[in-house]
């Protein structure tokens, strides 16, 4: 079985739309795409590209075609972003230019995919794909990227109800910026008590 892993860079309040830049995201009006680039700092750089070794990627239809607008390109900044099989969660494309690129049509789909063999497979943006994984128990591993800001609107990671669950944190550091990244794995079920009993 392999593992999901989900790589999200988020705000204070939970927005992940539109990190890299001011025109990557502007549906419904969003207007501060780019707001990761003033935190930017060795330290955030380290990590990022350490996570962006080679790798299998699951992607939403929207995220799929920025990818493939774009990195193409500029794999000297993300190398075996083009050697990697790029699985996309799309109801409309069923073929690209973009070479290894695979389509999926449902969730039955994705199950089959995290049940084969072969490397983790990492999920870039994708915010509804996201929350679809989550509603259905398929995320393994959350590598998050907490930004100190808020931005009130945009859209979220965890919006239409993940169901409940436990994680463990793995590994954690906080950027000279204020960046926090925090890694982790599924953990099993959500347990309560009372404090102090």
């Amino acid at each position: 079985m392999r593992k999901i892993i989900v790589s999200s860079m988020i705000t204070l309040d939970g927005v992940m739309q539109a990190p890299g830049g001011p025109k990557e995201d502007t549906s419904g009006g969003f207007q501060y795409g780019g707001w990761t680039a003033p935190y930017g700092d060795k330290v955030s750089g380290e990590v990022v590209k350490k996570q962006m070794q080679p790798s299998d990627y699951l992607l939403g239809r929207k995220t799929f075609e920025i990818f493939a607008s774009y990195w193409p390109e500029h794999a000297d900044f993300w190398p075996g972003i083009n050697d990697g099989t790029k699985y996309v969660m799309s109801n409309t494309m069923k073929k690209s230019d973009w070479k290894n690129s695979v389509f999926l049509k449902n969730l039955a789909g994705i199950k089959k995919l995290k049940n084969s063999k072969g490397s983790d497979i990492q999920v870039w943006g994708s915010g509804e794909l996201i929350q679809l994984l989550l509603k259905n128990d398929l995320v393994d591993e959350l590598w998050l990227k907490i930004y100190p800001v808020t931005l009130g609107k945009g859209k979220k990671l965890f919006d239409n109800g993940p169901i409940p669950a436990a994680f463990t944190l793995t590994e954690s550091c906080i950027t000279p910026s204020g960046v926090i990244i925090a890694n982790y794995k599924r953990a099993g079920k959500v347990k309560t008590g009372t404090i102090g009993a």
